[in-house]
């Protein structure tokens, strides 16, 4: 079953044109990725999937709601952890949990269930008491994804979701998104710069430059369609973006408070 699709889906800004008829079908419970370089269009295409920036011209639905229609619909039935930090380090994990549970409208007779079983989630019930601002750049994001479980949202969007982060902390962020998809349904749509993160985590992406979709496919089919004997993905991405791929190391709350600004100022 199709949970997303767009037709045609464009955003203009003046003479840019950011997203330049963007199509795409994305099937419920899967991991889907969007890829490109810097300035893409990849963030513009999901500010308008999540109702954020409205369409030039196109249409697009998410989760049976068409975005310029059903707005409130469409933002009722998703989550979006954006690239800027979406947590306020002056709160505890917990009271940063309770105010989000409060601002999706999540009833009071299951709000106390659902901020424990977001912590357990997180791996951050011993952290649950202590301010944000003392969070290490893994336990950040972690508690960013735990708030996704508090209101189920049928489609999580993740715009860069391990920016920042080390190795060790990206790979514990993955097991988190596979659990979303397993274990409680949600299908996710990312963006990433790291085509290892996508090579293990999308069941299918899609790679943009210039505005335009260049390839879809799933990371084996992708692969496969650039003719070189054991592609990676890597040599994927190049081949239809033509850019070099970027890197971050993990940080603490400021550091990645700062790295995911200067990304989203990059587009």
């Amino acid at each position: 079953m199709t949970i997303l699709e767009t037709s045609a889906l464009t955003r203009r800004f003046g003479d840019l044109t950011a997203a330049d008829g963007v199509n795409l079908a994305v099937a419920a419970g899967e991991v889907f990725g969007l890829l490109g370089p810097n300035g893409a269009g990849k963030t513009t295409v999901i500010k308008m999937l999540t109702t954020l920036l409205p369409p030039t011209a196109g249409t697009a639905t998410v989760a049976g709601f068409d975005i310029r229609h059903h707005p409130a619909r469409v933002r009722a039935s998703i989550g979006y952890v954006p690239q800027l930090v979406s947590v306020d380090g002056a709160l505890t994990g917990y009271e940063n949990l309770l105010f989000f549970a409060k601002l999706y409208g999540v009833s009071r007779t299951v709000r106390a269930g659902r901020i424990e079983e977001a912590l357990d989630f997180a791996g951050l019930a011993e952290a649950a008491g202590r301010k944000v601002r003392g969070y290490s750049g893994g336990m950040v994001r972690r508690l960013e994804l735990g708030m996704a479980l508090l209101h189920r949202p049928r489609v999580l969007f993740l715009d860069e979701p391990t920016v920042g982060l080390d190795p060790v902390a990206r790979q514990a962020v993955w097991r988190q998104v596979r659990r979303l998809t397993q274990d409680f349904g949600m299908t996710v749509f990312l963006t990433t710069h790291f085509m290892d993160e996508a090579d293990v985590l999308c069941d299918r992406l899609a790679i943009m430059n210039k505005g335009r979709v260049a390839a879809l496919g799933s990371p084996e089919e992708l692969k496969r369609s650039v003719q070189r004997a054991e592609a990676t993905l890597d040599q994927v991405f190049a081949h239809y973006s033509g850019h070099p791929l970027e890197t971050e190391h993990e940080g603490n709350y400021r550091d990645i408070s700062q790295s995911r600004r200067n990304l989203a100022r990059l587009g």
